[in-house]
């Protein structure tokens, strides 16, 4: 029925010529991530999808390939998001060695699930689906600044998958302390619900009022809602409410999700369409392609805004080094 019923009741598909620009994709062998990264290939883009899985960046390249050809401009590289200093070496790298970036879309991520922690002792969930992901960010912010200085360039776009379920984070959050982030006792639904709660606010009070603005950067940042998409995360409800209400969880997820292209389309559109920059969109949160979402009242709050981005950076600190965080205003 969702392949019937795409034509008519789905999200647009939009995508521009991106011959020429450069594009990195977090999570782009896999999911939406691979959606993604297929869009901007068929597109004329060129691609370096970041994965853990050596096996899902080949099964990618080789499907992108089969579609495109074989001088599909497409590469891999492997980066755990749960390995704070494995991020800064594999993206100080990439940031050294590439001449320019056009595109970032920061796609990887885990569903709710149990607490667990990741090898720098953080909750996997807010490392993963956020602090990992903001460092590369950081890391590689320098670059998408070259970038927007090119002569007849479009403007660097930077774009974060959170969800609607940033709705269900814990009441109280505060973002003062990583003790705080390491709480056990949150629902597999609150942890994950936190983590996209941390995205919608370090793209709308930290990068875009702490970096863009005051660097007055032509670079726009926004964060997106993919829908609730079909992907194999959907089996990790099982894991996250053991038993019967997980097999349940999953089951009605699956039966009323997108497929999988579908979910990509919010962050091809907030990535591609020239509404972002004729509209001022910059800081946004989408819900569909040229949809905004209403934000919940947590995160329409300038003071947890900040509290994240003070905190955030402190732990990369904490775990990387004094040097770790690469200064915000510098060009490569």
């Amino acid at each position: 029925m969702q392949s019937a019923l795409k034509p008519v009741i789905g999200p647009r598909k939009e995508t521009r010529d991106l011959t020429g620009r450069v594009a990195i994709v977090l999570g782009g062998a896999l999911g939406i991530g691979y959606e993604i990264s297929r869009a901007f290939v068929l597109n004329g883009a060129r691609v370096i999808m970041v994965n853990r899985k050596e096996d899902q960046g080949d099964e990618a390249i080789k499907a992108i390939k089969k579609e495109v050809g074989d001088d599909a401009n497409i590469e891999w590289i492997p980066c755990d998001m749960g390995d704070l200093k494995q991020t800064k070496d594999t993206f100080a790298k990439l940031r050294s060695e590439e001449k320019r970036l056009d595109l970032l879309v920061l796609s990887a991520g885990i569903n709710a699930n149990q607490y667990g922690e990741t090898n720098d002792r953080i909750d996997r969930h807010f490392q993963v689906n956020w602090l990992g992901q903001f460092y590369v960010c950081n890391l590689l912010y320098p670059l998408l600044h070259k970038t927007s200085k090119f002569p007849d360039t479009p403007a660097p776009r930077i774009v974060f998958e959170s969800s609607e379920q940033h709705r269900a984070a814990p009441k109280e959050v505060h973002f003062a302390s990583l003790d705080e982030i390491n709480n056990d006792k949150l629902s597999p639904t609150e942890l994950y619900g936190r983590s996209k709660l941390a995205i919608i606010l370090g793209v709308k009070y930290g990068l875009v009022e702490r970096v863009i603005k005051p660097n007055k950067d032509n670079i726009y940042a926004l964060s997106v809602h993919p829908g609730a998409v079909n992907t194999a995360m959907q089996q990790q409800w099982k894991e996250a409410y053991p038993g019967l209400t997980g097999k349940l969880i999953t089951t009605a997820m699956l039966a009323v999700g997108r497929d999988v292209e579908q979910g990509s389309f919010s962050a091809l559109y907030a990535a591609t369409s020239p509404d972002i920059e004729n509209k001022g969109w910059n800081g946004y949160y989408l819900t569909d392609p040229g949809q905004k979402g209403k934000e919940s009242v947590q995160a329409s709050d300038p003071v947890l805004g900040a509290a994240l981005w003070d905190l955030s950076q402190r732990i990369i600190k904490e775990k990387v080094g004094d040097d770790a965080v690469a200064d915000w205003s510098a060009s490569v």
